[in-house]
Order: structure tokens, then sequence, then C-alpha cells
């Protein structure tokens, strides 16, 4: 994962201070580490963002900003990661997540006539509400476990190569004198 790339998408750390959404946590917001860029910190801000993410609840980045200063991970990007679901996504991945509840649970889909959409999951959700919650909980589960290994083992993936590169270098070094390189 390259650091540099990740810390220019990143917004400055006085305006996440100051936004009014998330003014309520007051001095919390003061912890350098919410905002360092590390393994840990990206792997765990991962696993955060994507879980808030399959949640279906209004304001996610409210729970995401909570849960990354509880466990004193990347900030930015737990709240960005919540955006995965926007109103152009939710309907595709929430109706997997239903799918999925619906065979963990062993019950038939619910039968529509149109697409699935925001509209018909308000107008359903009596009927639907308990293989939709069980399905957003397990695939949030999963892609939440999914993203830390997958960020933890990139990031080791890049310090190997970058410490094999250095060590080409140094062997270099040594074979053909310190001349420029």
């Amino acid at each position: 994962m390259p650091k540099k790339f990740l810390k220019r998408l990143m917004p400055d750390h006085r305006v996440i201070r100051e936004h009014r959404h998330l003014r309520i946590f007051g001095t919390l917001l003061h912890d350098p580490n919410l905002f360092h860029l590390n393994r840990r910190s990206a792997s765990g801000a991962f696993a955060n963002g994507l879980f808030w993410a399959f949640m279906p609840m209004p304001f996610q980045m409210l729970p995401a900003a909570l849960f990354a200063i509880l466990f004193r991970v990347n900030l930015p990007l737990s709240i960005a990661l919540v955006w995965i679901t926007n109103p152009i996504t939710m309907p595709p991945i929430f109706y997997f997540c239903y799918k999925v509840g619906s065979w963990l649970l062993g019950v038939p889909l619910h039968p529509t006539d149109s697409k699935f959409s925001i509209e018909w999951l308000q107008a359903e959700l009596a009927v639907i509400w308990q293989p939709f919650l069980l399905g957003c909980f397990v695939v949030g589960v999963i892609c939440s476990l999914l993203g830390y290994a997958v960020v933890r083992g990139l990031w080791r993936l890049h310090l190997v190569r970058h410490w094999q590169h250095k060590k080409r270098e140094r062997e270099l070094r040594k074979t053909f004198g310190n001349s420029d390189m």
C-alpha cells in the first residue's frame, strides 16, 4: 500500500477536527493516532469502515468515526470507506445482503414485482427484516475481515519488496564500489 498515495487522498486533520458533524467528539479528535498512516491504522480503518458500510442505517459515518476513535485507527479512511454504500450502490448491495440472510436462515426470497429499491425495502421491511439484517451483519463482518487481511497483506508485500530493493542496491554498491547509482 503506497503510503504517499493514501496521504494525498486524505484531508488535513485540522479540517476533520473542525467539521461540524464531527465536533461532537470534542478533544477525542486530538489523538494523533487517528491521523497516522501505518499498517495497523490502515488495516483497522478498512475493517471498521467496511463493517459500517454494510449496516443499513442513516448516518453510518458517525458510528464509523466513533469506533475509529475507540480503536484508534485512521479516522479519514474509516469515514471514507463507509461511502462504498451510497445511493447508487445501496440497492444491489442490500439485495445481496438480503439474499445471503435468506440463504443462512433457509427462508425463501420474498417475491418482488419490481426491481429492488429503497422504496421496495421500506414497504417490505416488516416481512424481510430478519434475513436482511442477518445478511447485512454477516456480509459486513466478512468484508471487514477480508479488508483487514488484504490491507495487512498488501502492506507487508510492499514492505518486503522495498526491503529487497534496498538489499539489491546495497549489493550493487558493494560490487561496483561507491559510484553513483
